[in-house]
């Protein structure tokens, strides 16, 4: 079989996996959307306001697939590691490609379907407003600007047990949900935290994707900076997943 259609097969049998709980399902569906409602439809300042109101929208949406790759890739697979199916499929002569990828289409997929909650609340609770074409071309990149995170997760997800596992997603989460400007506008950042946030990959999505939206200049940090920590942290993934398969069988 060839390696794309390795691919589709794990892709496939992680989410019949995944569906068999529905709760891991329900909770990725709810949990942004209580986010909005708390944090952003209160706040009528905010949500009445039609451009501050849609990249709060945004920003939560770019937060709940931070959420959902950092969490279903790296809980989901430092469990698998400790079970022992997980090392009966990595004796079987598929390349590493071929499940880091379909793990990232199964996991990706369901991250893109906890947003749909967020994008209904923010139309009917909030003046949030977009073009039907420019929310299909934000969606696209969201899918690519997210990337990063699903590599990210798969990264914790291989190199250490579930238990720190827990404690790491946490920590990254939160770290890049805050210094990201996810959760509170870069523009009420003093001078040194946005220049270091331009760093982070949450604030480079959370600027593509408003690009993508709602127009404007694409700043070159943005687009580099999602380009270098998409390579970057594929090629981490892709290194400690062969290094965890060294280690179980050497």
């Amino acid at each position: 079989m060839s390696t794309a259609r390795l691919t589709v097969v794990h892709a496939k049998y992680t989410l019949l996996e995944t569906a068999r709980v529905p709760i891991a399902i329900i909770g990725g569906l709810v949990f942004p959307a209580l986010s909005l409602l708390f944090f952003v439809v209160p706040q009528r300042a905010v949500a009445d306001d039609p451009v501050f109101a849609s990249q709060a929208v945004i920003s939560l949406v770019v937060f709940a697939l931070l959420a959902n790759s950092l969490f279903g890739f790296g809980l989901n697979i430092s469990e698998a590691r400790e079970k022992p199916w997980d090392p009966y499929l990595r004796t079987l002569p598929a390349p590493a490609l071929s499940r880091v990828l379909g793990q990232v289409f199964s996991t990706g997929l369901l991250g893109l379907a906890s947003i749909l909650p967020v994008i209904v609340i923010g139309a009917l609770l909030t003046e949030a407003t977009a073009d039907l074409w420019r929310i299909l071309v934000g969606l696209g990149a969201l899918a690519v600007a997210s990337l990063s995170f699903m590599f990210l997760g798969i990264s914790i997800g291989y190199s250490m047990p579930s238990k720190a596992a827990i404690a790491v997603v946490q920590v990254v989460m939160f770290g890049l949900a805050f210094g990201g400007g996810l959760f509170l506008p870069p523009f009420l950042f003093a001078d040194w935290l946005n220049a270091l946030s331009q760093f982070l990959p949450s604030r480079q999505a959370r600027e593509f994707v408003i690009w993508a939206v709602q127009g404007g200049e694409l700043e070159p940090w943005v687009w580099v900076g999602i380009l270098l920590w998409t390579a970057g942290s594929l090629a981490l993934a892709l290194v400690l997943f062969r290094r965890d398969e060294g280690r179980r069988y050497r």
